[in-house]
């Protein structure tokens, strides 16, 4: 009984308040534990449906345009400003480097496996959107190294989006350079992956 007096207390016992009190300070930081392990599998929620979303529609774009603008006249979009005409590329993002396919392949596979090793310490929703497109864009690109001619490792991603003046790209691409620009603003912000804030 005088266990569970302790535990418990009463409204006119002063052991019983402090008895409380430990239980009150403490209280808090088990919270805020219970609560940063679902807000962290929440982030990597977010990053992994973020890549899904950039994977599917980059492969889907790119399905259609073979399907439908390879070995076709191109496109106008926005008269002879913005083009649709299909392109497959050796080199990288936007054309460049033709003569390193497998190289950049590695690179992109190194990519994925940093991004999934962040994963585990993500608690920034910003930057769980930038890795999220990054990762989805490399995984596009690369689907295309491995599985399109000339072979495993040295297959020539297709690209379709043609501005006039400007390398032809595709929406891996896209996702790619937006999640670079989003991570080099958050770093200047200060925004750890971890969600800390800091001023250097």
């Amino acid at each position: 009984m005088a266990e569970a007096e302790r535990i418990i207390g009463t409204p006119d016992s002063p052991d019983g308040a402090e008895a409380e009190q430990p239980e009150r300070s403490s209280g808090p930081q088990g919270q805020e534990g219970d609560q940063a392990r679902p807000k962290g599998r929440r982030r990597i929620a977010v990053l992994f449906t973020v890549a899904a979303f950039a994977y599917v529609i980059d492969l889907v774009s790119k399905m259609i345009v073979v399907a439908k603008l390879e070995h076709h006249e191109p496109i106008e979009i926005i008269g002879d400003w913005l083009k649709f005409e299909a392109i497959r590329n050796a080199g990288a993002a936007f054309g460049f480097g033709e003569a390193f396919t497998v190289i950049f392949t590695v690179i992109a596979a190194a990519v994925i496996v940093v991004i999934a090793r962040l994963a585990r310490k993500l608690y920034s929703l910003p930057w769980a959107i930038a890795l999220g497109l990054l990762l989805g864009g490399a995984l596009g690109n690369l689907t295309d190294r491995i599985f399109r001619s000339p072979g495993v490792f040295e297959g020539a991603v297709v690209d379709f989006i043609a501005p006039k003046h400007f390398a032809v790209f595709n929406l891996a691409d896209s996702a790619i350079v937006c999640g670079g620009i989003l991570i080099v603003l958050l770093s200047f912000k200060g925004l750890d992956p971890d969600g800390t804030v800091h001023k250097d």
